[in-house]
């Protein structure tokens, strides 16, 4: 009977002890959950409206909840009266060991984090990056997925995509076509440039405004260049480019202007008093 008394008493005693704080930590706890829980809807519906990429909307509340829930922990057990100096410090050395085992992963993570919030390109859009020309098939929270023209797939870091260069051919509506043809030095220049704007003019997919750019731009060791330079949508860019390839070369055979290939002059002197063997 003593004993139960002892027994009860103990426990009375740590009730009276440890009650209080065991009470407010279940508080803080359970409040610290409900809160976290607004601001990861918060964050949600900000994201949502900043009409962030939807895989990032996911990942990056998931990441903020998580850590969030890590620091509510913490605090619970510091309010128990548990020492968590050595805790942090464990957790602090776990989380920098698998930083330095997960270094590319992490630095394609932040990659792909930049990618998806300063958007540089959009799925559909036509790049070139790190050598490769391509449509942007998938932006991944790692990797860009481009498709080629010849219909291959070409995965790609996003930490080498976001740290290197990138030329997006699909950011502006229209393009400016750059053309050089080549007439051989005893054809007419004034005809020739009469040639090119007719074929220019015929030609609907081609803006008027700017207007078109025909010079003479170049006098090379075997042919007169001229420069064209013409705008139209981006769509209609290669579809102009190599339509006006053939045309002027048709035109040209129908017009009797040259298209010269590279030759040499040899001039042969004879030495005088030289005899043949």
């Amino acid at each position: 009977m003593e004993n139960v008394s002892n027994l009860s008493k103990q426990a009375l005693d740590l009730v009276i002890a440890y009650g209080p704080s065991l009470l407010m930590a279940i508080v803080t706890l359970l409040i610290g959950l409900w809160v976290i829980g607004l601001i990861g809807k918060f964050v949600g519906k900000l994201m949502e409206r900043s009409k962030v990429d939807v895989s990032l909307q996911k990942f990056m509340r998931s990441l903020l909840v998580t850590l969030l829930k890590v620091m509510l922990f913490i605090s619970v057990i510091d309010m128990l009266g548990v020492a968590t100096t050595s805790f942090v410090a464990i957790i602090g050395a776990a989380g920098l060991a698998v930083g330095l085992a997960l270094q590319g992963s992490l630095a394609n993570f932040a990659g792909g984090v930049l990618i998806l919030l300063f958007k540089p390109f959009k799925v559909g859009d036509f790049i070139e990056t790190q050598g490769y020309l391509g449509s942007v098939k998938e932006i991944q929270i790692f990797n860009t997925v481009l498709k080629t023209g010849d219909n291959k797939n070409i995965i790609i870091p996003n930490g080498a995509v976001s740290s290197g260069s990138i030329t997006n051919f699909s950011a502006e509506s229209k393009r400016r076509v750059d053309m050089v043809f080549g007439i051989g030095y005893n054809d007419d220049i004034k005809k020739t440039k009469e040639v090119l704007h007719q074929l220019i003019n015929a030609d609907e997919r081609i803006d008027q405004d700017p207007a078109p750019f025909v010079v003479v731009s170049e006098l090379a060791d075997s042919s007169v260049n001229f420069t064209v330079r013409v705008w139209c949508d981006a769509a209609n860019y290669w579809g102009i480019y190599f339509d006006m390839q053939e045309k002027v070369k048709l035109e040209f055979d129908k017009q009797g202007i040259s298209i010269p290939f590279p030759q040499r002059d040899v001039h042969m002197f004879t030495v005088a008093g030289e005899q043949s063997n």
